[in-house]
């Protein structure tokens, strides 16, 4: 029995977590004492590291668009814990194209990994939790709630993961899984990207318009700080009575106003 926001004794499966928040959020979450397996399209990055704090985390090959892909991963991962307590689905990419540029592929490409990626980890996940109950936090986005210039079909998709992660809450409540959703507002290696195909007068003037929409520190977050003890919290028993709900960790950039 693990005490209510400790992670000892709780084992869990983290997508995307080669890079970025997923490799930050699979440290901190093994270092809570968690065991934990770090999925990713590559499985490079994440080395197996044991005695992480008082867990471990180890890293396997999964692409969550493939349902035989995502399947495989799931029972191996499983196999290796001995069980599954948690899913953060943080897999997922980001494509700026103006919406009348999209192309089919353009748009199944972002789809598929973000939108049914996220569906089919989650439905990899459910036959371990819906006997004894779980916890599902899927990596959502302001833009999936309130758009993002040059991104239709990366904010569509991520529209679809909160429809989608507010369902299951619904569907799944009565087996004790709970399923939320994160808006993360983090400084990212995605987001040095997309910096690095600005102009100077353009990342000037993107700097300035981050500065007046983000309340606290008028820039994104940083993950380790600001974005893993969330998930280390959302992980954890602590969290048992929260369901269907979307928490923007992002400064305030989404703010109701």
């Amino acid at each position: 029995m693990t005490e209510a926001g400790t992670l000892t004794g709780k084992r869990i499966i983290v997508t995307g977590a080669a890079r970025g928040i997923g490799m930050s959020a699979a440290r901190a979450l093994a270092a809570a004492g968690a065991t934990v397996t770090g999925l990713d399209l590559t499985g490079g990055p994440v080395e197996s590291i044991a005695g992480a704090g008082r867990g471990s985390l180890t890293c396997d090959v999964c692409d969550v668009s493939s349902r035989a892909s995502t399947g495989a991963a799931f029972d191996r991962a499983v196999a290796a814990m001995g069980g599954l307590d948690v899913l953060i689905q943080a897999a997922g990419i980001q494509r700026y194209t103006p919406a009348e540029d999209i192309t089919d592929e353009d748009w199944d490409l972002v789809l598929g990994v973000n939108a049914r990626g996220t569906m089919i980890a989650n439905q990899a996940a459910f036959p371990y939790l819906k006997d004894r109950g779980g916890r599902i936090i899927n990596f959502a986005s302001a833009a999936g709630a309130v758009g993002l210039r040059g991104c239709a079909h990366y904010s569509a998709s991520k529209g679809a993961v909160l429809a989608w992660t507010r369902t299951i809450a619904q569907e799944w409540g009565q087996y004790g899984i709970s399923a939320n959703a994160v808006a993360p507002g983090m400084w990212t290696p995605m987001y040095d990207t997309t910096r690095a195909g600005m102009t100077a007068e353009q990342l000037e003037a993107h700097d300035r318009g981050m500065a007046m929409m983000i309340p606290l520190g008028g820039r994104l977050g940083d993950a380790d700080s600001d974005m893993a003890p969330v998930l280390v919290f959302l992980a954890s028993d602590a969290s048992r009575f929260i369901t269907g709900q979307t928490l923007a960790v992002d400064g305030g950039l989404m703010m109701v106003r």
